[in-house]
């Protein structure tokens, strides 16, 4: 963006271009999801009347996951997607140096290459250094049995035992893919309910598919310690009861790379947790310098990092800026069934934050789901009490990262319930039910 606004941009990376989205998080766990969708799909098919031929004398389809060739294919998809990226900067005219950065004020900085060291001045510094997976003390990962997020793409066979320690985004996400995929699926989660502080709804639909597909989930539950042992795993929890597992991967959130990168020299002020301080147009507390990101600690998405930075370009560009705004953002959890949301919960409404009407429609009532088999799922809207916009609302259910948007649409334009239900669906269609459901929420004047 700023160099198709005339800026002469460098970028100065440390492994490649596309960051932990590209290499390690986002386009890996969700490619390798998509396999384990497809099996999941293969093993409903069933009920819709589709059969497999098999030499194991009945009817029951036998699926496997050859995992080297699936986790080749999430590796090569995530390398062509940081070269396409690569690509696109330098035909851009962006320069792209490799290695490590650190500043020594708020218009240089001093680059570590292999070749030697480089300093490099700019008028205006954007940090987007992203995070690293947390660790516990107890549970340090081998990258053969006991594993974090980044790790899981070296394993060449499906666990036969995997024990997810943490039920937020990433421990549900891979915990369900590698259900999917065909692991015994154990799942540590320290709360009440899997994704604690997402939609209550939403995930007691998840921990109901959960269960009738066999994966355990241990609520209240905390991970003390992980060991391994010579054929496996043992995990300890805290009231001293032992789970035994072929692997573990740990899922305890994450850590911002902001460590020994002289942000103090600059001036860059940092959270207790690590965190860059930023305001709502991307900058910190030292002139000319922004941030963008999980570094941030604003919110960990992808769609979000790349928000800050724009809005970061254009301000710091005087080209015309708006705030973020985070009551605007959507998030979508890729378990299967995914869950998507965006603006006011339910939650805060039921708390008093916001005065709004929730309705809620089972997407078991949705003609186009019955003849494709989906059970699982909801639509929910959140619209101001009294004036009927919509500010908010959930989506459960294949597909809801896609279905998610023309709510969002909704809130962010701040339209009206009529305005939704008046517009045309097809039928049958999945998005009939945000038609039909905003329809229940028309205010009569």
């Amino acid at each position: 963006m700023a160099a198709s606004l005339g800026s002469q941009v460098t970028i100065v990376e440390r492994t490649g271009l596309g960051g932990s989205a590209v290499l390690t998080d986002v386009v890996p766990s969700k490619t390798l999801i998509a396999t384990a969708d497809a099996m999941t799909r293969m093993i409903d098919a069933t009920d819709l009347g589709v059969r497999f031929d098999v030499d194991n004398g009945d009817s029951t389809p036998i699926m496997r996951a050859d995992l080297k060739q699936v986790n080749d294919r999430v590796l090569r998809l995530a390398a062509e997607q940081s070269t396409d990226i690569r690509a696109d900067l330098e035909r851009r005219g962006v320069r792209i140096i490799f290695g490590s950065g650190r500043l020594l004020d708020n218009h240089t900085i001093e680059v570590s290459t292999a070749e030697g060291a480089e300093t490099v001045t700019a008028d205006a510094i954007l940090l987007a250094v992203g995070a690293h997976p947390r660790e516990l003390a107890t549970a340090q990962p081998d990258g053969e049995r006991i594993l974090n997020w980044t790790q899981v793409y070296s394993l060449d066979e499906v666990p036969q035992e995997l024990i997810v320690v943490g039920s937020g985004v990433t421990g549900a996400e891979f915990a369900s893919a590698y259900n999917g995929l065909g692991s015994k699926v154990t799942l540590i989660s320290s709360r009440e309910q899997v994704l604690p502080g997402e939609d209550a709804d939403a995930a007691q639909v998840l921990e109901d598919v959960f269960a009738r597909r066999g994966l355990a989930v241990l609520a209240r539950s905390r991970a003390a310690a992980v060991e391994r042992v010579d054929d496996g795993v043992v995990v300890t929890l805290s009231d001293g009861r032992e789970v035994s597992g072929t692997h573990c991967l740990v899922c305890v959130g994450s850590i911002p790379n902001t460590h020994d990168l002289g942000l103090g020299a600059a001036g860059v002020e940092l959270s207790p947790s690590g965190h860059i301080k930023v305001d709502g147009v991307s900058r910190t507390t030292a002139p000319n310098v922004y941030a963008a990101g999980d570094c941030t600690g604003v919110l960990a998405l992808a769609s979000v990092a790349a928000m800050q930075g724009r809005i970061a370009v254009a301000h710091l560009l005087g080209d015309a800026v708006r705030p973020l705004k985070l009551k605007q953002v959507s998030s979508n959890i890729f378990t299967s069934p995914e869950i998507a949301s965006v603006g006011v919960t339910e939650a805060e409404v039921e708390s008093g934050q916001y005065q709004g009407d929730v309705i809620k429609l089972s997407l078991h009532t949705n003609a186009r789901a019955k003849m494709r088999n989906f059970k699982d799922g909801f639509i929910k809207i959140i619209a101001r009490r009294g004036s009927g916009t919509v500010i908010g609302g959930v989506v459960v259910g294949p597909g809801a990262s896609e279905l998610i948007f023309p709510i969002a649409l909704a809130v962010t334009q701040k339209l009206n319930v009529d305005d939704v239900a008046n517009t045309f669906t097809v039928y049958p269609s999945l998005s009939g039910s945000i038609s039909e459901a905003a329809r229940r929420l028309h205010v009569h004047m």
